[in-house]
């Protein structure tokens, strides 16, 4: 009985292993395509974001819409993510960390001067009724380089900068 205890134990393992993996790569293929209804996927409704400045933390599916279409959307019209270095460990079964690396090229809205940031992404991650979601990310930037004749900063308020479809 152990031994089919443990086998399930393992195929449940690995079969998070890979639904966290997939929270990773929506994460980058709904902030870069603008899919906000594939990005909010990834998320608790009672999340954490903390991004760090210049941009500072967002709280809940309120805080996260805001960040994206008020903040860093207006900031950049196009965007490419790539992450590496995928860990993950679990505490129990229904809980788990992740950390990985990503490099993002950004080109600044109103122009083509573009900018890249490398930073570290790590996670607190919950499993909710069979769901995992991210509860908690900390984004923790190790560089942030502009190309020449770029700064990257929060957009002010104006009624010139671009929307973004509602999802």
């Amino acid at each position: 009985m152990n031994d089919l205890q443990d086998i399930v134990r393992r195929l449940d393992e690995q079969e998070s292993r890979v639904a966290i993996a997939n929270l990773a790569f929506n994460y980058c293929h709904g902030f870069d395509k603008r899919d906000f209804d594939r990005f909010l996927g990834i998320w608790w409704d009672d999340c954490a974001w903390n991004i760090g400045p210049p941009f500072g933390s967002f709280s809940g599916h309120d805080g996260i819409r805001k960040a994206v279409k008020e903040v860093l959307w207006p900031a950049w019209t196009l965007s490419q993510h790539v992450t590496s270095n995928l860990v993950i460990e679990f505490s129990d079964a229904d809980h788990a960390t992740s950390l990985c690396d990503v490099d993002c090229t950004g080109v600044l809205a109103g122009g083509p001067e573009a900018t890249f940031v490398g930073a570290s992404y790590a996670d607190k991650i919950e499993r909710r009724h069979g769901v995992w979601k991210i509860a908690e990310r900390t984004v923790d930037i190790h560089y942030f380089n502009s190309f020449s004749g770029t700064e990257l900063s929060k957009p002010a308020p104006s009624d010139s900068a671009p929307s973004h479809p509602e999802a």
